[in-house]
């Protein structure tokens, strides 16, 4: 479950980043502009930063990670794509900037999964009589070396984790070495299926908006040009 992100129209080349992105000119291009801007100096925006382990009013989830959060649920990379999720940038080399459990849960990692794993919440915090599964992704370099803590080896399932939980570290795998990602986190709150299991990630229908969960303004539709921090 990997992502490539492509943005029409006009090329901007992120040295900082390792990639090229391209953005257009609709719905987020105003927030688009400020992160481009701040790949090409990732310090001169602090106010930007999140911290990992901060916890915005009464949200239930903690931050996972450090950096500023660049792209967020349902912004469009291209005609008829739907971010799922959060993308979060920490603006540092890859393997470096750790990533922790946003909330406790019992954690797989699929036997195919390079750079990836999912923790299940039995009881929603916003909604307790249901499950979730969050989400968190391109842990590793562009080539598939692992950046999942060892302590969650490839067939890892079911093992419980607390808030706070080392992880991995932000990389940019995409499974294609030839167009890497950014160096980021990706994290997504997913669906359960009603039968114990998850429902696919890439689909935006699959999962739920993220902004309560982190007392964060995180839905394009209703924050579609500011880079949301805690206030």
């Amino acid at each position: 479950m990997s992502k490539k992100y492509i943005f029409l129209a006009i090329p901007v080349a992120i040295a900082a980043a390792g990639i090229t992105l391209y953005f257009n000119f609709g719905r987020s291009s105003a927030r688009s502009v400020q992160v481009f801007n701040w790949f090409r100096d990732s310090a001169s925006r602090p106010e930007l930063m999140m911290t990992a382990g901060t916890k915005c009013g009464q949200a239930p989830f903690i931050f996972p990670t450090n950096g500023l959060i660049g792209f967020i649920w349902d912004d469009s990379f291209r005609p008829g794509h739907r971010h799922t999720g959060v993308d979060i940038f920490s603006g540092c080399v890859l393997g470096v900037t750790p990533i922790i459990a946003a909330y406790p849960g019992y954690l797989t990692r699929q036997p195919d999964w390079i750079s990836t794993v999912i923790i299940r919440v039995p009881q929603d915090p916003l909604e307790p009589a249901r499950q979730i599964w969050v989400y968190y992704t391109h842990m590793a370099d562009k080539q598939g070396n692992s950046f999942v803590s060892p302590d969650f080896p490839a067939g890892t399932e079911e093992v419980y984790v607390q808030a706070g939980t080392l992880l991995g570290y932000q990389g940019n795998y995409s499974g294609d070495p030839n167009n890497p990602t950014g160096v980021h986190l990706h994290i997504s709150v997913v669906e359960d299926d009603g039968f114990g299991n998850f429902k696919n990630e890439l689909e935006i229908e699959n999962t739920y908006d993220p902004s309560p969960y982190f007392g964060l303004s995180l839905n394009s539709n209703i924050n579609p040009d500011t880079i949301p921090v805690c206030s």
